[in-house]
């Protein structure tokens, strides 16, 4: 246990952690009412929740490349200062909106909107701090808790979201989950400047994006990783939009039920997070690929089942790979850049993993309004395990690692390293190195 949580020993990396957990509660809670409310007032369409959902990430698409460069160039600290007060002041409006009982779709399109600003500020700029809270050995650690943050907020949130739901009142939900969601803006300021592990920024440097698209194009070690996200991020992880069709439509669920899914997967998500805490290098490549294969898997079993019940089952192990996978890819990323490009690489990697949401979820949302709901989410598995394949083809043909199959396990041989320094007169043989992948 101690192991786990040691990057709780740091004292800014508790305040960030505590008030991310605080907020993020309250987003999840904000979320699992706003997409119940959208079904209310668009008589139960898939394409109004793709729609929302797209209008939420749309200015990740826009503004993600531009934070990553803020990032780079001003106080981080001082950023996510400003980035969560919007966040807040948008999300009281709201509230308030719900609360007097005039709010209509359109209205929750437009606010969907402005707090998606306000994240697609936020987020780079956040995932490139991590790293100014804790020493590089703990940033692995610290990266892992942050996800564990997440997914426990995704468990609580649309859990207790769905019991206010049907105890009290929509509009009550959305008052609760906005005086949560201050709390980022109190634990920033309380901070100690001094205590953050800063890397010196070099005067009068741009900071372009450009240089940092550049950096990426260079390094097929974090192309890789990038690609594939940038797939499974904008097909495979569109569940907002497709729990909530999933729960109402095909098993005619409230929204406790509803709830209760969105926390099944949330539980495995959980799971995934912490089984990298104890994470103190890099993740290997085909790690990632591996836990992108069962994600792949895993999701098909979800759009394929009966009932209710198999669903709910069936999502546990989805939402673990779905987080192992994330969290595996963001480390291997954070873990192989360069300080100075931290800030614009991350942003890079948020824009395809959260950027392409948009045409995912209205992608999604089509598809579930023409072909029904769980094909929409099967389909989105079948891709996702596509491009894990296509993703170990291109590593095994760039790298010359083959493949083996022993003990009814896969294993990846490495190709032959020639020797830097043999012997004179002499030759030394290479040696393949065997390393354990996925098992099948």
């Amino acid at each position: 246990m101690s192991a786990t949580f040691r990057s709780l020993q740091v004292r800014n990396y508790r305040l960030f952690a505590g008030g991310q957990l605080v907020k993020l509660i309250g987003v999840w809670m904000m979320f699992t009412a706003q997409d119940w409310l959208v079904l209310e007032l668009s008589d139960n369409s898939p394409g109004a929740l793709g729609t929302v959902t797209a209008l939420q990430f749309v200015p990740v698409m826009l503004l993600t490349l531009v934070s990553g460069r803020l990032a780079d160039r001003y106080d981080k600290r001082k950023l996510l200062v400003a980035a969560n007060a919007a966040f807040a002041f948008f999300a009281v409006a709201f509230a308030v909106l719900v609360t007097s009982g005039v709010v209509e779709l359109w209205h929750v399109f437009v606010f969907a909107l402005f707090l998606g600003i306000a994240n697609a500020v936020e987020t780079p700029v956040r995932q490139a701090f991590v790293s100014e809270l804790v020493e590089l050995p703990l940033l692995p650690n610290a990266l892992a808790l942050s996800a564990a943050t997440f997914n426990i907020a995704r468990i609580s949130g649309p859990a207790l979201a769905g019991v206010l739901l049907a105890v009290l009142s929509t509009p009550a939900v959305f008052l609760i989950s906005t005086a949560l969601s201050i709390a980022p803006v109190f634990t920033y300021i309380w901070m100690r400047p001094d205590d953050l592990h800063r890397s010196a920024r070099v005067k009068g440097a741009q900071a372009r994006v450009i240089d940092g698209l550049r950096y990426v194009g260079k390094r097929h070690d974090l192309v890789l990783p990038i690609c594939l996200m940038a797939v499974i991020g904008m097909i495979g992880f569109n569940f907002p939009v497709t729990l909530a069709a999933l729960a109402k439509i095909n098993f005619n669920a409230g929204p406790s039920s509803f709830g209760l899914l969105t926390t099944c997967l949330a539980i495995g998500a959980l799971g995934g997070a912490l089984a990298g805490t104890r994470r103190r290098a890099r993740p290997g490549v085909y790690r990632v690929i591996g836990a992108a294969l069962l994600f792949g898997v895993f999701e098909v079993a979800v759009g394929f089942s009966p009932n209710f019940l198999v669903a709910a089952i069936l999502l546990v192990p989805t939402g673990f790979f779905s987080i192992y996978l994330a969290q595996g890819a963001n480390h291997r990323v954070q873990m192989g850049v360069d300080g100075e490009y931290r800030g614009r690489v991350m942003a890079l990697y948020v824009l395809v993993f959260l950027g392409t949401t948009p045409i995912g979820a209205s992608l999604s949302g089509w598809w579930g309004e023409h072909f029904g709901v769980p094909s929409s989410i099967w389909a989105a598995g079948v891709v996702s395990f596509v491009a894990a394949v296509g993703a170990l083809v291109w590593q095994l043909r760039v790298s010359g690692d083959r493949l083996e199959v022993r003990d009814r396990r896969v294993h990846v041989v490495s190709a032959p390293v020639p020797p830097s320094n043999a012997p004179q007169g002499g030759h030394a043989e290479p040696v393949a190195e065997v390393k354990p992948a996925a098992r099948v």
